[in-house]
């Protein structure tokens, strides 16, 4: 099973490394759940979700490295916590038997399109957040901070989608986007 293209293996390496030399192997274990859950959730949802690049390892995980390198684990957890809602929210619904509807308008449109969401896909993107929060209360802390930013980074990803993607940001960027937002929220939340 070849998930990594070479260039993703060594930007994988320098986000687990950042994240190690932060967090130490708490951190590195978060990583995995995110990467290795929504990877066999790719799978099982048919698609081989092909070789992930330096710059789809780089928007999914560079911010929660970051914050990782600093030693703010709510933070990295919060941005992985909105990549795994996000990851979770397209394959589960995937699954949806009711066409998706654009997050912008509520108008009904066809499996695939950026921005559509369904209610299960929610269910879906929501359970991801809950799944990254325990493994987070597991090696650090219990904390609701870090499903909410998962939920408010799996709906700016999908608000994202539907009105800039594919104009200003491709799918790569709104993802980084999406994890910067998690960030923030969990910043916030941490900090009011």
């Amino acid at each position: 099973m070849k998930w990594l293209t070479r260039g993703g293996v060594v930007a994988a390496l320098a986000v687990g490394g950042a994240t190690a030399w932060g967090l130490g192997w708490r951190g590195v274990v978060l990583l995995f759940a995110f990467f290795i859950s929504g990877s066999l959730l790719t799978r099982l949802a048919g698609g081989d979700g092909g070789q992930r690049n330096y710059r789809q390892v780089l928007a999914n995980g560079g911010v929660a490295a970051l914050a990782g390198l600093f030693g703010s684990w709510p933070i990295a957890a919060g941005a992985l916590a909105a990549a795994t809602a996000d990851t979770w929210a397209t394959e589960i619904g995937s699954f949806s038997p009711q066409a998706p509807r654009l997050i912008t308008t509520w108008q009904p449109v066809t499996k695939g399109t950026d921005g559509g969401i369904t209610l299960l896909g929610t269910a879906g993107g929501v359970s991801g957040a809950l799944f990254l929060a325990a493994f987070t209360a597991l090696l650090f802390s219990s904390s609701l901070t870090v499903v909410w930013s998962g939920i408010a980074g799996m709906v700016i990803d999908s608000a994202l989608g539907a009105t800039i993607q594919g104009k200003v940001l491709d799918n790569d960027g709104v993802n980084f986007a999406a994890t910067l937002s998690g960030a923030g929220t969990a910043f916030l939340l941490t900090h009011l």
